[in-house]
């Protein structure tokens, strides 16, 4: 069963917009997209450019699980329109690896068993890479502030903190 979109069986689905091609950053590489500038950024991804590794969680900004970085802060896809990011550099979980502190959280992550059920892992690895890319030495409550807005339905917290001081070690 695939995820739900605002797009599905929905006449727009498909549909070419009246409206001039934006390119769109998306780690490192130039996406041309043509898409109705109001629309979430997350749709764009999932939707028009089949990356899916970005979830939709809430739609309201209140989860995390569609968390990507825009010129380095992490931003919540579902809320962000297009026009927002139009012009910056998006990095989603598939490009994580393209930074230290990505592929250090993404090893800490398998090193501490993060995921249990893995749906807000995207969200929650991006939110600490947007971390540790600005303080790759950050304490127990920088961490906490940093990671606020991110929801782990299966309460892996803690698994979370470890596994971001392990990839902080290795940034050292």
């Amino acid at each position: 069963m695939s995820q739900w979109s605002p797009f599905q069986n929905s006449p727009a689905r498909g549909r070419v917009f009246a409206q001039p091609m934006t390119p769109l950053n998306i780690n490192g590489q130039v996406h041309p997209v043509n898409a109705d500038p109001s629309t979430p950024t997350l749709w764009v991804l999932r939707d028009i450019l089949g990356m899916t590794g970005t979830k939709f969680g809430c739609g309201v900004a209140a989860c995390g699980a569609c968390t990507v970085l825009i010129d380095g802060q992490a931003a919540r896809s579902c809320v962000t329109p297009l026009a927002a990011a139009t012009g910056k550099s998006i990095r989603t979980i598939e490009g994580a690896s393209q930074s230290r502190a990505g592929q250090a959280l993404q090893t800490a992550w398998l090193a501490h068993d993060v995921a249990q059920c893995g749906y807000c892992q995207s969200g929650q690895i991006m939110s600490a890479t947007g971390l540790l890319e600005k303080n790759p030495q950050p304490s127990d409550a920088e961490i906490d502030v940093a990671m606020a807005g991110n929801v782990c339905r299966c309460g892996t917290y803690q698994r979370i903190r470890a596994a971001i001081h392990a990839a902080s070690k290795t940034l050292a």
